[in-house]
């Protein structure tokens, strides 16, 4: 519910500030007056498309604040929920302004909003009704979810969105089977050969760095093992090594023993005889070492060249399929997966095919059901519009709703059209073609009392829309005004004094001129003023005994 609207600067209004009532709130003045730009204003803060000559003649910027009322359960405080905004006690306040520049701000409850989130909490929290209504009862794309809630459809409506959802699922996974199995036959020649190739090498995890790692031993061993033959053909044969070891021990232990009755030299003699026999015996070890190394360090040739083929054929299938040797087991995993796929897939496309059709069939049926209600509903919303146009004196009328098939969707197969012929035999078409003016009017009226069921309570605009009525069409118009506002509120800006005598509270729109500037306000009416305003609608500018007789006579019903 709106509580007040605040404007500053805007076109020809200044200063203003309206504290709305709940129930019927009528605005009256003069053509030109300003009554429109309450409207425009509103509009703004809402995001609903408007003018750009936002700010007044005269201003740096302008701005406009409404605050609404909103109860717990309000669909508003989910909508703020989710971009993050919080609602205290179930207030909303709404701020737009606007520089002479045309740079715009929106704000929230004090956070920073987009003019798309304006636009959907406009949706939640006013409806506008009126001869170029766009965006309500005139929208054709609004009217199936208006003959849904008349009906009562939630139920039914979400089993078909829900249904429609799980075919959707089940057509995508079929769908994405397919080009699996699409893109597996065009390459199973390729899976095939690679996954035999792979089996062929067979290749181990870690095979590639421990077959390097031999590979490079058994190199290195046999470079190092003819420097170790060599070696010990040198220490264990020939003249220079062990011969001439000998053959200088045996002179010198001759040596030794020929001195051995005393002479002073034996004892030099002696050491360098046990140093040459510590030598030999060194050298025989070392010799020992050297064979025993040698048999450790023997290997077959043929094993380096094994060794060899077996690492170039792992490196060269990486290279191959660009991946390092240690992947091709996994890769020859993956290949051996998807030839799986491709042999099972028959069966798991004919599973999915299965699972489409009873997705179909169970869309079909809430679809079906969902169709049945809107037929049923579109005649008793008939019925009722009859009825109500009848006092509006448009008895003759016809209004018909065109429950129609239509495109599957996940709102059903049906497209839902409300149409009118304004006279019986004449050609009914869109309600936004067919009708004139005060005709819409009354239409748009009657078919708003009629979808009262809706359960968002919002509140209602109607901008004129008894132009062109007037006496008893106009009373009835205003009757069905307050009979919509009951426990709720709505808002009219009307011409029509027998509109205006029913409503709860009433504002007069008033120019004007304050140094060679134009300016608009409001004016709350009271008891007195209210009598003058309406006998000033019904006598024009000068207001006679007669004119405050028959006011009254309206005012008290």
């Amino acid at each position: 519910m709106l509580v007040s609207l605040e404007i500053r600067d805007i076109l020809i209004i200044d200063r203003l500030d309206l504290e709305v009532q709940p129930g019927l709130n009528v605005l009256t003045g003069e053509t030109g007056a300003g009554k429109s730009i309450l409207l425009d204003a509103l509009g703004a803060v809402l995001g609903w498309k408007g003018r750009g000559d936002f700010v007044r003649q005269g201003a740096d910027k302008g701005s406009v604040t409404a605050v609404f009322h909103v109860a717990d359960d309000h669909p508003s405080i989910d909508l703020l929920s989710e971009a993050g905004i919080d609602v205290e006690d179930g207030e909303i306040i709404v701020t737009r302004s606007q520089t002479i520049e045309g740079r715009k701000v929106a704000r929230i409850n004090d956070r920073s909003a987009t003019a798309g989130l304006l636009r959907g909490l406009g949706d939640t929290l006013v409806e506008l009704h009126g001869q170029h209504d766009d965006r309500g009862l005139l929208d054709p794309k609004g009217h199936r979810g208006l003959l849904d809630a008349f009906a009562g459809n939630q139920k039914a409506a979400d089993a078909a969105r829900l249904a429609w959802a799980e075919r959707s699922k089940a057509r995508k996974a079929l769908t994405d089977a397919e080009a699996v199995l699409a893109e597996l036959a065009a390459e199973e020649d390729f899976l095939r050969h690679a996954v035999g190739e792979l089996d062929d090498l067979a290749p181990q995890p870690g095979e590639e760095s421990e077959l390097d790692r031999a590979r490079r031993a058994m190199q290195a061993a046999e470079k190092t093992r003819g420097d170790i033959t060599r070696a010990h053909s040198a220490l264990s044969g020939g003249q220079a090594a062990e011969g001439a070891m000998t053959d200088a021990y045996r002179w010198l232990e001759d040596a030794a023993a020929t001195l051995a009755d005393g002479d002073e030299h034996d004892t030099a003699l002696g050491p360098a005889v046990e140093a040459l026999a510590r030598a030999m015996n060194e050298l025989d070890e070392a010799v020992g070492l050297i064979e025993d190394a040698v048999q450790t360090m023997a290997f077959d040739p043929s094993a380096l060249e094994n060794a060899e083929e077996r690492l170039f054929a792992i490196r060269a299938m990486a290279r191959k399929h660009n991946i390092l040797a240690d992947e091709l087991g996994a890769l020859a995993e993956s290949y051996r997966t998807r030839l799986t796929q491709l042999d099972n897939s028959a069966g798991h496309i004919q599973d999915l095919k299965s699972a489409l059709a009873a997705a179909d069939a169970a869309y079909q049926s809430a679809a079906d059901a969902l169709t049945k209600t809107r037929t049923v509903a579109a005649t008793k919303l008939d019925a009722a519009m009859s009825k109500e146009l009848a006092p509006l004196k448009m008895e003759r009328a016809v209004f018909k709703t065109k429950v129609d098939p239509s495109t599957h969707g996940p709102e059903g197969q049906d497209s839902v059209i409300f149409t009118v012929a304004t006279n019986p035999g004449a050609p009914s078409g869109p309600l936004n073609k067919i009708a004139s003016g005060g005709e819409l009017s009354r239409f748009l009226l009657a078919l708003k009392v009629c979808l009262t069921a809706d359960a968002d309570p919002k509140t209602m605009i109607f901008d004129e829309i008894d132009r062109g009525v007037g006496g008893a069409t106009a009373d009835a118009v205003g009757k069905r005004l307050a009979s919509l506002a009951l426990g709720g509120q709505v808002l009219v800006v009307t011409h029509s004094p027998q509109v205006a005598a029913l409503g709860g509270h009433h504002w007069r729109v008033e120019k004007r001129v304050e140094n060679d500037v134009t300016l608009s306000t409001v004016v709350p009416l009271d008891t007195n003023a209210r009598l003058d305003e309406i006998a000033r609608m019904l006598a024009g500018d000068t207001v006679t005994d007669a004119a405050r007789a028959a006011a009254q006579a309206l005012l008290d019903g």
